[in-house]
């Protein structure tokens, strides 16, 4: 998330430094504080980029001693746009997740995925892939009306002007409601290890019902509730014919253990379910176009519910 810090025109480096000199520095930088300037040029006479990151720098900070604030340049025409970055780390790492499993997704894309579904943060949600356990963890963040990134730190936060006392006021919520049952499993031993620890670390582990168990397994409540997953998306597996074995199984599972649940998956093609699920949003994950797969488990009148 960047500020905002000036914008001027600027044809020569002594230009350049002159006019950045003059940005209210003193708002967002400590003294002492050094800074990391990342400069983009085009079509403007100051076309070397390591020497505008080094004037605007040199008038930004003398500072040598701890973290770097990150200042971003752009030049386009000779006007000089700069900016500041408030957030320090990427926006989607919540703070939790220091451990992860193969392939782990976003948190942001997890939550956006809760949304997109049309979770209605009241009925039981499953996820039998859960990997790393982000998409239960959103879902339960999400349900308990807790702020994202409330455990993390930003780069805002070292700034001159931060007010500790109004930030704080802001992080205050309301006595949580019952959360519904959330249930996330895997059959990976030490995945499901490490979904538990990084809930732990979310404040929510107390509200995520965590096994380790094959999806045929899998033991959803009566009732009507949600399944949103993330699972494989083949690029692991042997071959196109395990991915729709997969598909194919975990159709199975579904109208065999959760009928009239809604389902929707997160899947690079569509999931072969054996039952009918349309796109319903389109995204990008780990360099892969993926689509959320909605639709809702039909009754198995073959095989009935144990």
């Amino acid at each position: 998330m960047l500020v905002r810090v000036g914008e001027f025109h600027a044809a020569a480096f002594s230009e350049l430094e002159k006019k950045a000199g003059r940005l209210p520095w003193k708002e967002f930088i400590r003294p002492g504080v050094p800074v990391s300037v990342k400069a983009s040029c085009r079509r403007s006479r100051l076309y070397h980029e390591r020497g505008v990151a080094e004037r605007v720098a040199r008038a930004a900070s003398s500072g040598s001693s701890g973290p770097p604030q990150l200042v971003c340049v752009r030049i386009e025409r000779d006007l000089c746009t700069v900016d500041i970055d408030s957030s320090g780390e990427p926006l989607h790492r919540r703070g939790y997740r220091l451990e992860g499993a193969k392939a782990p997704l976003r948190e942001t894309l997890a939550s956006a995925l809760l949304m997109a579904c049309g979770w209605d943060r009241e009925s039981p949600l499953l996820d039998p892939f859960c990997g790393s356990g982000t998409i239960p963890i959103e879902a339960a963040l999400l349900a308990g009306g807790v702020q994202p990134g409330r455990s993390r730190r930003f780069a805002f936060m070292d700034w001159p002007g931060f007010d500790r006392k109004a930030w704080e006021s802001l992080l205050l919520r309301d006595a949580p409601l019952p959360t519904p049952r959330i249930m996330a499993s895997d059959r990976d031993a030490g995945a499901v290890r490490a979904a538990q620890a990084n809930a732990e670390r979310a404040g929510v582990a107390d509200r995520i019902v965590f096994s380790c168990r094959a999806v045929s397994a899998v033991e959803p409540p009566p009732g009507p509730g949600w399944v949103l997953t993330n699972p494989p998306y083949g690029v692991r597996l042997k071959g196109k014919g395990d991915l729709r074995d997969l598909h194919a199984q975990f159709g199975r599972t579904l109208k065999r253990r959760c009928p009239e649940w809604h389902v929707a998956v997160l899947a690079a093609v569509r999931p072969e379910l054996g039952f009918p699920v349309e796109p319903t949003a389109a995204a990008l994950n780990g360099g892969l176009k993926v689509r959320l797969w909605a639709g809702v488990c039909p009754q198995n009148c073959m095989m009935p519910r144990p």
